[in-house]
């Protein structure tokens, strides 16, 4: 398969898309500018779907089966629902393809495991989202605190919220069944920018509840559609890294309104102010004992100007050049295993040990593309 071929001139990774959902246009809307990558073929349980949005985008769409015989897919970028994401990774690794999904890996990390072992034994990638985490906004908040820009860190906190996704999502259902919620929607983000900047997780604690308020879609042609709520819907955690950082984490589809900071981190000479890891780009400050006035720090590393599928690219690159890839299937499933200790830790009102570990990816130079590191 030409995938393995390694070095610079290797051809680009042939993509296929299973999923063209919603967030299949984010993607698409950033393949012409990705080194490595050449689009050839989507999918979709809706084969009719598949094969209007491989008209627009000008490659073949077919059924997910079709997709995933394909002679000429190298790479399955799976935009899958969670419920799916394991299932589309193992026939896409057992058609000898690697395999990029939106996150979070797996449902559960039973789930996730034996993907990434049969990656290993066949010699695979699996790369995972979210890859908002390589942009300039959570790169140059990371320089800032490898440089010691505040010092010491200590902590840091984390308070992302909304009212639900209900009231911008055409087909919000799967938000709110297992392998949905505020924390496997949201928390990944969150908790991968934790792990770049701290390492891995080795303990957490938690608490979460759900309000009994109606819920129902607001827009598309489903509007006014009661959905049932199975998961909670207001987590709170504490998680405790390896480097003695103690991270606070609250995500929730149960608040209107707020003045809690998004994202902080906290040292022995300043504060940093971190941008929303759901983006890509956005500004960076710090507040210093020498100066408690917020400033806007210059951007310091990460890929500018990126969107999603960057991370894909970073994988398609690393394969030719023989490197790991930053946006790994073994950092997701690290993220993946912390919130799980989340949730156990909350249902058992306990303290919960996280037995993976995973290394801080390399850092995103200023000024690299995906295909120049």
């Amino acid at each position: 398969m030409g995938s393995t071929v390694k070095g610079a001139a290797a051809r680009p990774l042939r993509v296929g898309v299973v999923g063209v959902g919603v967030i299949s246009q984010q993607y698409f809307e950033h393949f012409p500018a990705l080194p490595g990558l050449e689009l050839t073929a989507v999918a979709d349980i809706d084969v009719a779907r598949a094969q209007s949005v491989g008209e627009t985008q000008g490659v073949r769409g077919s059924s997910v089966d079709d997709l995933l015989a394909a002679d000429d897919v190298d790479v399955v970028l799976n935009l899958t629902i969670p419920a799916a994401h394991a299932e589309i990774a193992t026939r896409a690794l057992e058609a000898g393809k690697h395999v990029y999904g939106e996150k979070p890996l797996a449902m559960s990390t039973a789930e996730a495991q034996p993907v990434l072992d049969l990656a290993r034994r066949s010699g695979l990638r699996v790369g995972s989202a979210p890859d908002t985490v390589l942009g300039t906004g959570i790169q140059t908040a990371r320089a800032a605190l490898d440089d010691g820009l505040i010092g010491t860190p200590v902590g840091a906190a984390v308070s992302w919220s909304a009212p639900g996704h209900e009231l911008w999502h055409p087909a919000p259902a799967f938000y709110y069944q297992p392998g949905g919620g505020p924390l496997l929607d949201m928390g990944p983000y969150y908790l991968t920018s934790l792990v770049q900047f701290f390492g891995p997780v080795v303990r957490v604690s938690g608490a979460s509840t759900r309000s009994d308020r109606e819920r129902s879609i607001a827009t598309g042609p489903a509007a006014g559609t009661p959905l049932r709520v199975d998961i909670d819907t207001h987590v709170l955690a504490v998680l405790e890294h390896a480097d003695g950082v103690v991270s606070t984490v609250t995500v929730s589809f149960e608040v209107w309104a707020t003045r809690a900071p998004l994202f902080e981190v906290y040292g022995t000479s300043g504060t940093l102010g971190v941008p929303d890891p759901n983006r890509f780009s956005d500004p960076v400050s710090i507040a210093t004992a020498d100066d408690r006035e917020w400033r806007e720090l210059p951007v310091t590393a990460g890929y500018a100007d990126a969107g999603r599928g960057y991370g894909l690219a970073d994988m398609a690159h690393a394969v030719a050049t023989d490197r790991p890839h930053r946006a790994s299937g073994d950092l997701a499933f690290h993220v993946l295993e912390v919130m799980e200790a989340v949730a156990t830790a909350a249902r058992e009102h306990t303290v919960v040990e996280v037995r993976s570990h995973v290394d801080r990816p390399e850092t995103v130079p200023a000024g690299a593309t995906p295909g120049s590191w």
